[in-house]
């Protein structure tokens, strides 16, 4: 019939053996080769997914997945041991003298000579010259530290006075005795410039206490007769060059005369060389810019030198030569 010919024989389990003798379920025909065969061929049809879920789970398959995890992360580890490795080591010169500050670096170098004598030569060959701020403003530190020593509510020129501030007195008067020279001929061979030191160091001894003891007063009047040596060095230096003149250019005679009376005369050799060198007294006065002052000195300068003193007092001197004036 045409409804059997169209049956799906696995909708009817029992028609199963009919259509299919060798698959009948009975223990008669049963042939256990067969089964085994089957269950072979079924179990390696149910290993090959398994085997495929297995290849792709991380943790399936631990001796084939950490190879590549193992070797990354000996990478890894290599590259931190390369850049990583943080070492202590000191640092290079350069920037260990960037750190330093100025008498960090002062004691450096000091220590350092201190143990290599041999470079203390080097070191002063090569070192830029001081100049005559830098020179000032160390001085006037020196000055600082000798006014702030003062103990107060005393009498500033007392023996109480002087024995607080002895010691930064005499750090004051041992560095004015030091860098003097320093701008004197021929160590410094412009006059403006040693006149220029000259006069603002003078004025720093000026402002030097007048103890009432006269014994304490000896180190200021050293002070003055080597300041007067210094000044009377300057002068003599300058005379030998342009027959003097520029000594008068700043008024520099006048600013000499002013230093003097200040000192109580203490200065005289000093103004006795300016006298010698410019051929004219100035009486005391320090204004006395006259066509005759020239003659003052026992005919020891010429006349034409007193003429061309007195061109540049009055401003004259090189015109209709093509000689500026006023600079000197």
């Amino acid at each position: 019939m045409n409804t059997l010919a169209h049956y799906d024989p696995l909708a009817a389990p029992h028609l199963l053996a009919a259509n299919h003798p060798h698959l009948s379920a009975s223990p008669s025909r049963f042939d256990p080769s067969q089964f085994h065969t089957m269950s072979g061929r079924k179990r390696k049809a149910s290993e090959e997914p398994d085997h495929d879920r297995m290849s792709l789970s991380p943790t399936a398959s631990p001796s084939i997945s950490s190879r590549p995890l193992a070797a990354a992360g000996s990478r890894h580890a290599s590259k931190r041991t390369r850049t990583g490795a943080a070492g202590g080591r000191p640092l290079a010169l350069p920037r260990l003298l960037e750190t330093l500050s100025a008498d960090e670096m002062r004691q450096l170098l000091q220590n350092v000579c201190d143990q290599h004598p041999e470079l203390q030569q080097e070191i002063v060959t090569k070192a830029p010259r001081p100049s005559i701020e830098s020179t000032l403003q160390v001085l006037s530190t020196y000055e600082s530290a000798f006014r702030e020593a003062f103990p107060l509510g005393n009498r500033t020129t007392s023996d109480y006075s002087y024995n607080r501030v002895r010691h930064h007195l005499l750090q004051l008067i041992d560095s004015l005795r030091d860098y003097t020279p320093h701008f004197l001929p021929p160590q410094e061979t412009q006059t403006m410039l040693s006149l220029t030191y000259l006069d603002s160091v003078t004025n720093m001894i000026h402002r030097l206490p007048d103890w009432d003891s006269y014994q304490h007063q000896r180190h200021k009047h050293e002070a003055y007769d080597e300041i007067s040596k210094a000044w009377a060095l300057v002068i003599r230096e300058a005379s030998k060059r342009a027959g003097g003149f520029h000594l008068q250019f700043g008024g520099w005679d006048q600013k000499l005369v002013e230093h003097n009376q200040k000192s109580g005369g203490r200065l005289e050799e000093a103004l006795d060389e300016l006298k010698a060198s410019l051929g004219f007294m100035q009486g005391g006065s320090s204004g006395s810019h006259n066509a005759g002052a020239g003659a003052g000195s026992g005919g020891s300068v010429s006349e034409e030198r007193a003429n061309i003193r007195q061109q540049l007092f009055s401003g004259t001197y090189g015109q209709g030569l093509g000689v500026g004036t006023g600079r000197w």
